[in-house]
Parts: structure tokens; C-alpha cells; sequence
């Protein structure tokens, strides 16, 4: 083999924590870990955080053994949106709103947002000067507002116009005169192309509050970064978990608001292979809880001070209790376990702690001012204090798995719960380590319910799945708990690293349509596939989503794709049709009968089973069939409990779509519901759940299906109620 056949082709990602900045090096072909470091996020770094970006870079390079013409892309996540909107860290913005005609009025005012409260006592602070359009702009008119702005204190300009989705002329002159003059500047439509003249300024404004600091940082990660002669990609997480390219992330850094948590979204649907679950990526002090559905995370609207944003994030929810939370006691009894963490109250965990060799005694203290005083300590004579946390009591209950980074020392954990239970009068230290982990995963729970409920998840499809250091001391006890299966993705300590070199390079745009045409549909998903192309996507690893929202007239393209062919399925072994069948079985809870494969699609195999539903208590049963698809490494790509298979070549299921689409249509008071509908064909599942009616449909097969041959294989799977 010559040297350029052997080069390896690597990924790094960086995840930007509070403490500490991880990085990894993965192999592209097989998805195998190079190397690991962990090094200080540098807050006080003159550079900022991108002085530890740069720190773990090369420590890669040089625990790796990598040379930097291997490296083909290069992502990080990072905190410091978030950061700036927590401790109200932003630039003065100046605003400059426009209308004409009789609107004029009223775009004064809606373009006038104020100052906008981000935090308990830290706002935004915004200037406003307004332009009446209605016979047009000079640059001198420009250069007369900017210029009142600019010498009150504006440090950004935001413009924004009324109806700019439709005529964006005017933003756009005003843009070009700041950037001249080198003044940073955001206009609402290069934010958001949806109607709404407020949330699309006020959207503009949080984006442009962020600018200063964020280009600052990304000019310097860039320069070395460069500097290092790596010359790949340069790659953001996004807040709905994928990466977008660092000149995108200049223009719209509120993209990055949610970042750091999106990477473990990222990795769960990349690495991990999720494809109905509930993510929790368990740290020390919180944990970040997230729903995938269809292999796809779930996103919603962000909000910021109690205004809802033009922009999309995932929902992850965090909580204040994780590997490292400290219980409080009164009496016999454990009142709650955190949120106050070992690491914040600088103590040690027992479970990594050595046994003692003195007596164990424990106490009530109080972590820090204002803390209650009931929190438990344990001290031994020539040690530093240390306590019992989660990570601890799962250890004592056998529920960390062999080798699991919470692993730590029975030991020193039996010797600590049993100081605990004497302390509390108690007789078994196991009871006392199950009321704490009881405690301790009450609110998991219930978020874990509630995202259930509030996206309809199916919990019969569902799994558990933990990442992070802590992710063994919370999720197989609430998976317990909540009668449903667990797992611990492979590399949880640096799960969310991972998850930001795999993630997808993505964009979405969303427009205000009503009743959107076959056209309206097209249009859009060219323009989101040609913004990724932009971004560096390549052409053939192109996906995009299409959804519609009736209600609120909202038509939505999401697109996906990766800046380099992936080969990682060339180097794994495939599963043998047995072995496919029995994976597929243990996905199905109540099989009554044979699991059979009724459709073959480029590597990917379509399963049908049936089971039995039971209602009004038992005394009705009904026969339902379920479908899965899986890939020949044996990852299931898509689970239907309940619905129809139509496989066959592209001609014949085309032909067969409006019988198939109409036979599932259910005919309400409020109209037509129409079934969820997927389409497999070479190896890839499009999922067009997202549409209202056949013709869409038909006019999106036959783009996305439009290099298929007739009589190439391809199935369609409803999903049906």
C-alpha cells in the first residue's frame, strides 16, 4: 500500500464544558476512537475558550500520533452563548427599523423591543432610530441613523422591515453600509423568513447581542487552528444538534445557543444509534434530558426571558441532580439528593476514595452560604472529607456496569453507607442507598414522563439511554423505576465529544406559507439543500426533511449531510438473516408469532411481526402488526407499532401509493388525518411524516427518487392510529 492509501482520515470533536473541555479523535472509516484528552475550559484565558480548544487540539495531535493533513474536519461545541445570555455578557444594540405606507406605525413599534430581560436582573440593552421607506433609501439617510446609534453606545446594528420576508432590499442596503464600515450587523431576514415583525426582531437583536464576543473567539480559534497547518473544515454545534461552517456561525451565532447539550443529542442518534428513546446525558451536578424519535431529536422554539425566538432548538431539559449529588438527611429519614454536588462542596465521592482505616463518621453540614444544613459528610482520621452520592449507592447496589467509568470501590462505598445508616439509626445501609437514588431520580422521572406525554412517544418503542461520567448512578434506577429498557452508550465519558464529531452538518428554513403548493414545497427544500452544500455537505449524503404545520402556516425544510463519504459500514461485519431476525425480535414486546422479512431495500430489511392489544382490561384483544427496519449491522433504523407494508419496485409502489395513502386515511370531525408515511430505497428511509396530502407527497418521491429505475426495489410504510 502507498502512504496516501494507509492515511487515515479523522474527525475531532470538542465539547466545551463549564469545567472542562474534552476532545476527541475518531477514524471516519470505523468509528473507532484514536484518542482522548481532557484539559481546563479556559474562562480567563485571553483568548477565552478558545485557548483550551486550541490546548486539547494539540494534545490530540500529539497522544494520537496525528498528522494534521490526516484531520478532515474539525467541530466544537461551545457554552459561551449560552454564558453570555446567563450573565447578561452582550453588546448595546442599535435598531433600525423600517416600514412605509400605513404600516409605518406600526413597524415603529414592533421593531422597538426595549430592553430585553435575559436573566433575573441582566438585561439587553437595545437603542432604536427608525426610517420610513416609503420613497426609498439613500446611503446618507443610512449613514445618518447608524451614526446617532453608533455614538450612543450601539456596539451592533440590527435592521429589520416590516414584510422583509417578501422584499428584503432595504435590510440588505443597510447591511452592506455597516459591514463597509466594518460595524457588525444582523438583519431579520438573514434570521428568520417567517412573518412576524416582533419575534423576527427581536430574534435579529439576541443574535447581534451575541456578535462581539462570539467573532472574537471564532477569529481566534480559526487563526490557530490554521496556524497548526490543519487546513479541514472548521465545523459549530448547532443547538439543534448538528455543525454548521464558522462563517455561518459569525453571521448567526444564536444558532449555538443550546449547543452543548445538542452534542449529546448528536451522539446519541450517531454513535449510540438511537432510534426511539430518551437520551440523559448525566454529569456531575446535572443531567440533560431528550427525546429521538424516528431516529430524529425533537426540537421546538427557543425562548429567552419569556419570548419565544424565531430560532429552533432541541428540548433538553436539565435537572439538578447527577452522579455527584449530595443527599440530605433528617433523621431516619433521606429528604432529597442534591442539587448540591460533591465537586461544588469540595468533597470526595466514597466510591473512589480507598477504604478507610479509621472509623467512618458522618455529619450534617452546609456546602455553601445559603445552602440548607443537612447535607451529609464523612470524614475518617488523615482524610480530606468525602460523602455518599448517587454514583456511590449504585455502586453498592450492583447497577454500574463491570469496567463503567462510575466503577469505583465497594469497599470504601460499604464502609461509608454503613457510617450513613448508623448515623440515621438505620439498619441497612442498601435501604438507605435505595431511598437516595429514589430520591435522587424522583424529578428524572418525571421529566422522562412528561416528554412522553407531550410528543406521544410510544413507550413500548422506548429505551433509556445514559451518557457521561455519572450516566451508570442515574439511568438504570429510573429505568427501573419506570418498568422500561436501559443502556449505557459505549464511551460515556466523552459521549458528547464524540457526538460533536459525528453530528451532521445541518440548516433549516422555515417560511410562512398557507396551504402550500406542490411548488412552495419544492422550492423549499432546494433552498435547505443548497444551504448545506454551501456549508460543505456533499451532494449524494444530502437528506431533507419537509414539514408542514397547518396551524400556524409553517412550512419547514430541514437538511443533513456530511462533508466526507462515510465507508464505516465497508469495515463492519453483517449480520447473518438469523441473527437480523432475533435482534428484530427483541425489539417487540409480546411477539405472538414468526417475525418475517417482507421487503429487501438496498441492505436494509423490512420486518413484520404481530402482536396482540389488549383493551377494557383484557376483555378485547386486537391483532397488530409492527415493522422494523433494520441495517445489516443489526440497527434497527425505524420501529412501527401499529401499521401497513406496501414493498415493490419504484413503479409499482408509486402506482399503489394513492390506494395504499387512502386506505389509512382516517375522516374526523376535524377533517382528513393522515397517516405517517416512510420510504425505503437504497439503504435510506425518508421520512415524509411531515406532509398533508398525496400530491406532496408524489411531487417529493419523485425528486428525492429521481436516480431510482423503475423497477428498483423500494418499500412504503405507513404508520397507522
Amino acid at each position: 500500500m502507498t502512504e496516501q492509501m494507509q492515511q487515515r482520515r479523522i474527525r475531532v470533536g470538542i465539547d466545551v464544558g463549564g469545567t472542562f473541555t474534552h476532545a476527541v479523535a475518531l477514524d471516519v472509516a470505523t468509528f473507532e476512537l484514536i484518542s482522548t484528552v481532557k484539559v481546563p475550559t479556559t474562562h480567563t484565558d485571553k483568548r477565552g475558550v478558545a485557548g483550551g480548544i486550541v490546548e486539547s487540539i494539540f494534545k490530540l495531535l500529539e497522544e494520537g500520533s496525528i498528522n494534521p493533513s490526516e484531520i478532515v474536519l474539525i467541530a466544537h461545541s461551545t457554552t459561551q452563548a449560552t454564558n453570555a445570555l446567563l450573565e447578561g455578557d452582550v453588546a448595546m444594540v442599535g435598531i433600525v427599523g423600517m416600514g412605509a405606507g400605513l404600516g409605518k406605525g406600526r413597524a415603529r413599534a414592533q421593531t422597538r423591543v426595549g430592553n430585553i430581560e435575559l436573566a433575573p436582573g441582566r438585561f439587553l440593552h437595545t437603542l432604536h432610530e427608525f426610517l420610513d421607506t416609503s420613497a426609498g433609501l439613500t446611503d446618507a439617510r443610512i449613514a445618518g441613523v447608524v451614526d446617532s446609534l453608533v455614538s450612543r453606545g450601539a456596539q451592533v446594528i440590527v435592521a429589520s422591515e416590516a414584510f422583509s420576508v417578501e422584499k428584503d432590499a432595504h435590510e440588505k442596503m443597510v447591511a452592506a453600509h455597516c459591514r463597509e464600515r466594518q460595524i457588525p450587523v444582523t438583519s431579520g431576514c438573514e434570521i428568520s423568513q417567517l412573518y412576524g415583525l416582533r419575534a423576527r426582531t427581536r430574534t435579529a437583536v439576541i443574535n447581534a447581542s451575541m456578535m462581539p464576543k462570539m467573532l472574537e473567539t471564532a477569529n481566534m480559534t480559526e487563526q490557530s487552528v490554521r496556524e497548526a497547518g490543519i487546513t479541514a473544515p472548521l465545523m459549530i454545534m448547532r443547538s439543534d444538534g448538528g455543525i454548521m461552517d464558522i462563517e455561518q456561525m459569525r453571521r448567526r451565532p444564536i444558532l449555538t445557543m443550546l449547543s452543548g447539550p445538542a452534542a449529546g443529542v448528536a451522539a446519541a442518534l450517531m454513535y449510540a444509534r438511537i432510534t426511539d428513546g430518551i437520551m440523559l446525558e448525566v454529569g456531575g451536578t446535572s443531567t440533560d434530558i431528550s427525546a429521538i424519535r424516528n431516529g430524529k431529536s425533537l426540537v421546538k422554539s427557543a425562548t429567552v426571558g419569556g419570548h419565544r425566538l424565531y430560532v429552533r432548538t432541541l428540548d433538553v431539559r436539565t435537572l439538578g441532580v447527577a452522579g455527584g449529588s449530595l443527599p440530605r438527611t433528617n433523621g431516619a429519614n433521606v429528604v432529597d439528593t442534591g442539587p448540591r454536588s460533591a465537586h461544588i462542596a469540595n468533597v470526595h465521592y466514597s466510591a473512589f476514595n480507598t477504604p478507610a482505616t479509621s472509623p467512618v463518621k458522618a455529619s450534617h453540614f452546609c456546602p455553601k452560604e445559603g445552602d440548607p444544613s443537612d447535607y451529609i459528610r464523612l470524614d475518617a482520621d488523615g482524610r480530606e472529607p468525602f460523602s455518599v452520592t448517587p454514583t456511590c449507592a449504585s455502586n453498592l447496589l450492583g447497577l454500574v456496569p463491570a469496567g463503567d467509568t462510575a466503577e469505583g470501590n465497594l469497599e470504601s462505598v460499604q464502609q461509608a453507607f454503613a457510617a450513613l445508616a448508623q448515623f440515621m439509626g438505620r439498619n441497612d445501609p442498601k435501604a438507605v442507598a435505595t431511598d437516595m437514588l429514589d430520591k435522587g431520580t424522583r424529578n428524572v422521572v418525571q421529566v422522562v414522563r412528561h416528554m412522553i406525554e407531550d410528543y406521544e412517544l410510544d413507550d413500548q418503542l422506548l429505551t433509556l439511554t445514559g451518557g457521561g461520567g455519572g450516566a451508570a448512578a442515574i439511568v438504570p434506577f429510573a429505568a427501573q423505576k419506570m418498568g422500561l429498557p436501559c443502556e449505557i452508550t459505549k464511551n460515556a465519558a466523552v459521549i458528547s465529544a464524540i457526538g460533536v464529531a459525528l453530528a451532521l452538518v445541518r440548516d433549516t428554513i422555515e417560511k410562512t406559507v398557507i396551504s402550500p403548493t406542490e411548488h412552495d414545497v419544492l422550492s423549499i427544500r432546494k433552498d435547505a439543500e443548497e444551504a448545506v452544500l454551501r456549508m460543505g455537505a456533499t451532494p449524494d449524503s444530502i437528506e431533507v426533511q419537509i414539514e408542514i404545520d397547518a396551524q400556524k402556516n409553517i412550512l419547514r425544510a430541514t437538511a443533513t449531510g456530511t462533508t466526507e463519504l462515510r465507508t464505516r459500514e465497508l469495515g463492519k461485519a453483517h449480520l447473518e438473516e438469523t441473527e437480523l431476525t432475533e435482534r428484530v425480535r427483541q425489539t417487540i414486546r409480546g411477539v405472538t408469532g414468526e417475525v418475517t422479512p417482507v421487503a429487501r431495500v438496498g441492505g436494509l430489511t423490512v420486518f413484520h411481526a404481530e402482536t396482540q392489544r389488549k383493551r377494557l382490561g383484557g376483555l378485547m384483544r386486537s391483532t397488530v402488526s409492527q415493522y422494523r427496519v433494520i441495517d445489516p449491522e443489526g440497527i434497527i433504523r425505524l420501529q412501527i407499532r401499529q401499521g401497513d407494508c406496501l414493498p415493490g419496485t419504484k413503479s409499482e409502489v408509486i402506482g399503489g401509493m394513492k390506494e395504499f395513502f387512502d386506505k389509512h386515511t382516517i375522516y374526523g370531525d376535524a377533517g382528513r388525518e393522515f397517516p405517517d408515511l416512510f420510504v425505503i430505497f437504497r439503504g435510506r428511509i425518508l421520512d415524509m411524516s411531515g406532509l398533508m396530502n398525496i400530491d406532496q407527497i408524489n411531487s417529493l418521491i419523485q425528486v428525492e427518487l429521481s436516480t431510482v429505475g423503475n423497477d428498483e426495489p423500494i418499500a412504503a410504510i405507513l404508520k397507522t392510529y
